[in-house]
């Protein structure tokens, strides 16, 4: 299976559940975008990340394991986000040290915040970006409000509360494949990207 290269386009924060947000992953090469639902911890850690000005007095947990790996001479390669099943996204983080290759299995928000902290590429298999991937057309117009939205999240982080299961509250089930089809294009329209990766996983359920 063949790989994709993936970049951080940013954050937004859902506003259908508390203490939610979306990452939102882009294709390298092509135009798809990957939301994929975060805790408010993560959010934060990997907003920090992003934002190289902001350094917090304290290590936070994936600085703290960035200096413990370091001390040790162990460098993450690469993230590949590897699994979908039932909407869940599941991540390698690939180590090495002393030129041996280790695969630790990790929470992709987890696998993220630290890629960022390492500065390594991040990938997916292309048929999971052809199953959870949502491709978008976009104008300048819409480039720079998205744009300025998630300049607003990464410059105000905020302390949040404990991580939201996206997973235990389908509130699409009750709703036919067509609704569900009308709905994605909708809250794709509409940008709400956390609401669209809940739509498409409802759709990915269905059809698998």
């Amino acid at each position: 299976m063949s790989l994709v290269k993936l970049s951080i386009k940013g954050i937004s924060y859902s506003q259908t559940q508390n203490g939610a947000y979306a990452l939102i992953l882009n294709e390298v090469d092509g135009e798809r975008k990957l939301p994929i639902v975060i805790g408010a911890f993560e959010a934060q850690s990997i907003a920090i990340a992003l934002e190289k000005e902001i350094k917090p007095p304290r290590p936070l947990t994936h600085d703290l394991f960035k200096n413990f790996a370091e001390r040790f001479d162990i460098v993450v390669k690469q993230v590949i986000i590897h699994k979908l099943v039932d909407g869940v996204f599941y991540s390698s983080i690939i180590c090495e040290r002393e030129n041996v290759e280790e695969i630790i299995d990790a929470r992709t928000s987890d696998a993220i915040a630290l890629a960022l902290r390492f500065s390594a590429p991040i990938f997916t298999y292309k048929n999971i970006l052809d199953k959870a991937g949502i491709y978008l057309k976009t104008n300048n117009q819409d480039n720079d409000k998205d744009s300025q939205e998630i300049d607003d999240i990464l410059s105000n982080p905020e302390t949040f509360g404990i991580e939201d299961d996206h997973n235990s509250d389908r509130i699409y089930i009750k709703h036919s494949l067509q609704d569900l089809t009308e709905l994605l294009e909708q809250a794709v329209s509409q940008e709400d990207y956390e609401k669209a990766a809940q739509i498409r996983d409802e759709i990915s359920k269905r059809e698998s």
